[in-house]
């Protein structure tokens, strides 16, 4: 299995060029972008030379939805530039996240809208959930279902953490709707009172989170194809990518 690392989880420990440096050194083989990345054709044109420099795919990244929407052609320029083969809208700011049964059916029409688009040009393209798709709504509704059926060309990109964080189990949701999962962000959460200096979060491995159950249900239920280590809020990046990298080989027995 490889396993891909999130260059978010690197955002505050710049220059990217070090930064993808070190992931190289350290066993990655996958990096997966984020839309900060490569705001310009110009960055990306960057941001590509380092991966070729350094032996790195990136087959994912995530745009901005409304971006998608309306700026295309230019993420698409983009994609094709980093040698993505799949594209995911990864969030909603709070004011613009729905309040109603409705409204969530709309968004998840707008996703549908956008897949086909882009399953025309060649790409496939998801979801990447945060924990605001898991609280119900007044109705009781939990939004993340109205996406699954109201979207069905929309592939997930489940973030298991956030489901956790949510109070839902995410073994619940693999196995329901494991069809739908194509990717998994890995990211670990720290016991209660502790890392508090990083958000909550922890390296993978070193936290509460069951992986070895998870990664289990993940292979035998869905269809997941890249695997994605995450930290949102690391104080060293070197240390998380390294030790989250040793845990999941453990893991895997590789």
């Amino acid at each position: 299995m490889d396993f891909c690392l999130q260059l978010y989880s690197a955002r505050n420990f710049q220059p990217w060029k070090e930064v993808i440096q070190e992931t190289a050194l350290l066993g990655y083989t996958q990096v997966e972008g984020f839309e900060e990345l490569y705001p310009t054709l110009e960055a990306a044109q960057k941001i590509r030379e380092l991966l070729d420099q350094y032996d790195l795919d990136m087959p994912s990244g995530h745009f901005d939805l409304k971006d998608l929407e309306e700026n295309l052609d230019q993420c698409i320029k983009i994609a094709v530039l980093l040698g993505m083969h799949t594209i995911f809208a990864p969030y909603l700011t709070p004011e613009d996240r729905p309040k109603t049964k409705h409204e969530w059916t709309v968004f998840a029409h707008r996703l549908e809208h956008v897949a086909g688009t882009l399953k025309h040009k060649g790409f496939h393209f998801g979801w990447h959930n945060h924990d605001f798709e898991f609280r119900p709504l007044p109705d009781g509704t939990i939004p993340m279902e109205i996406i699954i059926s109201e979207a069905p060309s929309v592939e997930w990109e489940i973030d298991v953490a956030w489901i956790i964080k949510a109070d839902l189990d995410p073994l619940d949701w693999i196995e329901a709707h494991g069809t739908r999962i194509t990717a998994v962000h890995i990211k670990d959460i720290a016991p209660e009172g502790e890392g508090t200096d990083e958000d909550g979060w922890a390296d993978v491995g070193f936290g509460t989170v069951p992986w070895g159950h998870i990664l289990a249900a993940l292979q035998e239920k869905s269809r997941t194809k890249i695997y994605i280590l995450e930290h949102d809020d690391p104080n060293n990046f070197l240390r998380f990518a390294d030790r989250s990298l040793t845990s999941l080989k453990m893991l895997e027995g590789v």
